[in-house]
């Protein structure tokens, strides 16, 4: 089975600031260029118009426009951004250092505080990949997602464990860029060390 995945448009006025789950909206332009581009893709592939989003708007609005032009939409909160709880919304030059330090040394349990750490990420997002593998019956799946998550996704399919250090995080996807991820039949449960 194959998840298509694009990653929401732009935000506005988002530079310089920790977004995770933060919900800051969209230019609608962006919005509707990223649902034509699935749009597109779907019938060029001859694919099922039902689109998966997470919650948050900067994917929930695009996933909307496309159920004005017939898709399915289906909303999954598993689907959103890593939660940087206290850090999210807020530019990063007023985060301590001394706490973006220890993230770095312990990268994958350290959660800022009331926020989700990079293990807790995968495991949620293993979790929605499980569920849909066995739900789909080997139907296509498009999503539209998030970096943090999307890169999660990519590292899960490929095998690869939770990267201990932050020299071992991917680059992130572009926006709107599609990701193509074939899926295996069970994916193998990724426990942090």
């Amino acid at each position: 089975m194959t998840l298509y995945i694009w990653r929401h448009p732009k935000p506005i006025a988002a530079e310089g600031i920790c977004i995770g789950q933060k919900d800051i909206g969209v230019d609608r332009r962006k919005l509707k260029r990223l649902a034509n581009q699935i749009e597109r893709f779907t019938r060029l592939h001859q694919l099922p118009k039902v689109i998966w989003v997470s919650p948050l708007q900067r994917s929930l609005k695009v996933g909307q426009i496309l159920a004005q032009r017939g898709f399915q939409c289906r909303v999954a909160p598993e689907l959103a951004e890593v939660y940087f709880g206290e850090w999210d919304g807020r530019p990063w030059e007023q985060i301590a250092k001394q706490e973006i330090d220890d993230w770095c040394d312990n990268f994958a349990h350290f959660a800022p505080d009331k926020g989700e750490s990079l293990q807790q990420l995968f495991d949620r997002v293993e979790g929605w990949l499980n569920k849909v593998l066995a739900e789909q019956n080997n139907t296509p799946i498009l999503a539209i997602g998030h970096a943090g998550w999307i890169n999660a996704a990519k590292m899960i399919d490929a095998g690869q464990d939770v990267p201990q250090t932050a020299a071992d995080w991917p680059s992130s996807v572009a926006y709107g860029e599609r990701s193509q991820l074939p899926l295996h039949k069970k994916l193998a449960v990724h426990n942090g060390q």
